[in-house]
């Protein structure tokens, strides 16, 4: 399955990515991580440290010359080598027969059109193989914002799950990713209401998915994210796991 995750900067869809693709991983599932945000943090959301994080393929000059050219572009590059070759094996917990993997790409501009530059020619390419191809589980962090939902890219994916915070401005936001990602035929979305006090009342707004999940405030991370990067290992891991396991359900049943 497919899923691509959403929202305003700052309320925490990497670190929904990254416990999503934790996991799947432990409960034996292939999982390939796309880190396509500029921000460029869901590999240190997963405990990989900066300095370890390879070269984002958007900065990959050598291979962007290799497959797209310079010059006269080819525009329908061979990337199916890509995902194996550039991919970072990550660790799963508990011995678990799952594998889990992360691919940074980097950010996709104008997905359905604009930039025509040979970096985003290789970007918009490998991101449509992985979704249209890839076997396993891909889950992409996306660009916050809307900017990147555009035709023949995110799509394609199976679901999106847009995060929100509980806030009018982040609202605002999930409700313009909803309604363009319906104008696109993207009918199975959820949307992840996090650091939340309760259910709130949420606001009428066109484009807010009707498939809604809270998540409540987390001390432990909220205070080890001054320390460290990673969001994984915390010791409530059991109520992050209900909410991964229902959100799956409830996207494959949608």
């Amino acid at each position: 399955m497919k899923i691509a995750f959403a929202g305003k900067g700052g309320v925490g869809k990497t670190t929904l990515c990254a416990w999503m693709g934790d996991y799947l991983a432990r409960h034996g599932q292939d999982v390939l991580m796309v880190d396509a945000d500029t921000a460029l943090s869901l590999g240190q959301a997963n405990g990989v440290k900066h300095e370890e994080l390879p070269l984002p393929l958007s900065l990959r000059e050598d291979l962007v010359r290799e497959r797209i050219g310079s010059g006269y572009m080819h525009l329908n590059p061979d990337v199916s080598d890509l995902p194996d070759e550039l991919s970072l094996k990550l660790p799963v917990d508990n011995g678990s027969a799952g594998r889990k993997r992360l691919l940074v790409m980097g950010s996709v501009s104008g997905a359905g059109g604009g930039c025509a530059c040979a970096a985003n020619v290789l970007l918009k390419s490998l991101l449509a193989h992985l979704i249209i191809r890839e076997s396993a589980w891909v889950l992409v962090d996306l660009e916050a914002g809307v900017e990147h939902l555009g035709r023949g890219t995110v799509a394609d994916v199976d679901a999106l799950v847009i995060v929100s915070e509980p806030s009018m401005r982040s609202l605002e936001t999930a409700a313009r990713v909803g309604a363009l990602a319906s104008e696109l035929g993207l009918a199975r979305q959820a949307l992840v209401l996090n650091r939340c006090s309760g259910e709130p009342d949420i606001p009428a707004m066109d484009g807010l998915p009707r498939q809604t999940m809270y998540l409540p405030m987390i001390p432990e991370l909220a205070a080890r994210q001054l320390t460290e990067a990673s969001v994984l290992g915390l010791t409530g891991r059991e109520r992050i796991d209900e909410l991964c396991a229902e959100l799956v359900r409830r996207i494959q049943a949608a």
